[in-house]
């Protein structure tokens, strides 16, 4: 068996499988990521790391990240592309065809200048990032995109090779500087929400398949605050748009400030409440807009209609990734924190957060947790569940969470929301980036199918891993020739 392995110190990360194997690729980030791509074959797993066309240099990570004791998930590597033979413990389903590819940092520093923060590149600077680190998406029309906060910061790249074809431009004049870096994309639409700082609000958008061109949906205005509560992700059910107003509130000055400000690019504003508003999609009226709980959220795990014993819709349920209405989550994520564990338990508590909106027309809605947070050891981020059951009601969702003491996510959970359990992949000195759900073609259960996710190790190696979905087993995993940083989201491309 063969494994295809591409990383960039410089871009994202990315791995491929195709034809009879899996494939996983990190993804695509301008300035500063690296991208992995796996492929198998009848042979065996290959890697190689591609982000530019330059020539193969011999692995930085001694230099770089034994020298200065720092755990390799938060170590730039210089490594921009290698190829080789890995081997494979374990076994890769023959179903699994396709390329996963993944986006994060690969850099934690340009020149003399040193990042702070994990989320440094998602805006940063006063004209705005263009460094599409964060997220990757495969669109409708087969295009694959990478993507940040900010608008211009959109890029499109080749999934098998990893090269950059260009900037994602928009042919519409709707304008604006950031949108949500979690899109929601099917094979049908795009949407996005972009928040308006000048009038606080939000404009639902959508864009189809071939095009470039987004159409307004319907605008929310923000029910309070001096400006929109940051919407890094939102959720949608079949027939609704679900658009948070986090108290945690964008800052123009922050957002055009290239040096640390007390909580990022925001500004906590408690006494400006919380609210959640609901829009329908066919419309863009405003069916809900209730009070909320205070809270925190970076990102929605998903939603979906209740309905009451004759088929009527009587409330949305919205699940997120929720920290206890707590900012300080955004001050353990600087750079010198995730650098300086000391073996104290200092990573804040989180949650499955569940909202119950209700349709009836009262002002309020109900934030309280879906199971409780010891099962998943009270961290919780970085989810995802079967792409089936995306706006459906659902059972299972996949996160990293916590096995304490520690001053970052470092397990693997599988979530069941029936019976509020929590199965935990562990392992002593790693740090596990997403798992992405991929569903077994054909399954009629949920949770039948892989768990994907790229391990850092704190010796300076990694690997890539697969987990059963089911049983939440270790199946397979493949070493690289040296560790990769922390990388943040991916997309799984499949075979045709």
């Amino acid at each position: 068996m063969e494994f295809l392995a591409v990383q960039n110190s410089i871009f994202p990360l990315a791995v491929a499988l195709p034809d009879k194997s899996a494939s996983i690729n990190g993804g695509f980030s301008f300035g500063s990521s690296n991208i992995v791509t796996l492929k198998r074959n009848v042979r065996g797993l290959t890697v190689t790391n591609v982000a530019t066309p330059s020539p193969a240099i011999a692995p930085s990570w001694e230099t770089e990240s034994v020298v200065s004791q720092n755990h390799v998930a938060w170590t730039s590597v210089r490594q921009e592309r290698w190829e080789g033979e890995l081997i494979v413990e374990g076994e890769i389903p023959l179903w699994l065809r396709g390329t996963y590819l993944r986006n994060g940092p690969g850099l934690w520093g340009i020149g003399n200048y040193e990042f702070r923060h994990l989320f440094d590149g998602l805006f940063s600077g006063a004209s705005l990032t263009d460094n599409a680190n964060t997220g990757v998406v495969k669109l409708g029309d087969g295009r694959v995109v990478c993507l940040t906060e900010t608008q211009k910061g959109s890029i499109v790249i080749d999934p098998d090779t990893l090269d950059t074809k260009g900037k994602f431009e928009y042919s519409d004049t709707l304008g604006g500087l950031i949108h949500s870096a979690h899109p929601i994309v099917t094979e049908e639409e795009f949407l996005t929400l972009l928040p308006d700082l000048v009038n606080p609000g939000y404009l639902a958008v959508r864009m189809e398949p071939g095009t470039n061109e987004r159409k307004v949906i319907g605008r929310v205005n923000c029910r309070n605050g001096p400006a929109p509560g940051w919407v890094h992700s939102f959720p949608v059910t079949e027939h609704y748009i679900i658009v948070p107003e986090m108290p945690l509130r964008y800052c123009a000055q922050n957002l055009l400030k290239a040096e640390p400000t007390p909580l990022y690019k925001f500004q906590w504003h408690p006494d400006s409440k919380a609210f959640v508003h609901v829009m329908c999609k066919a419309s863009g009226k405003i069916v809900a807009s209730v009070e909320v709980p205070l809270f925190v959220t970076f990102h929605f795990i998903n939603a979906y209609e209740q309905e009451d014993k004759d088929g009527r819709v009587t409330a949305i349920v919205a699940d997120c990734c929720e920290h206890n209405a707590d900012t300080t989550i955004l001050e353990k994520l600087r750079l010198q924190n995730l650098r300086s564990f000391n073996g104290k338990d200092v990573l804040p508590d989180a949650r499955v957060g569940r909202f119950i909106i209700p349709l009836n027309g009262s002002p309020y809605g109900k934030l309280e947790a879906a199971l409780d947070p010891d099962e998943h050891g009270r961290g919780l981020d970085m989810c995802s569940i079967n792409p089936n059951n995306l706006g459906l009601k659902y059972r299972y969702a996949y996160a990293c969470g916590a096995h304490r003491p520690c001053n970052f996510p470092n397990t693997l959970t599988k979530i069941d929301l029936v019976e509020k359990k929590a199965k935990n992949w562990y392992e002593e000195g790693a740090v596990p980036s997403e798992p992405f759900f991929v569903p077994r073609p054909g399954a009629t259960e949920e949770d039948d199918g892989v768990v994907i996710s790229m391990i850092s190790q704190k010796t300076g190696s990694g690997y890539a891993l697969l987990l059963d979905g089911s049983t939440f087993k270790e199946i397979a995993r493949a070493e690289f020739p040296y560790g990769l940083p922390y990388g943040l989201h991916g997309c799984w491309v499949p075979k045709k």
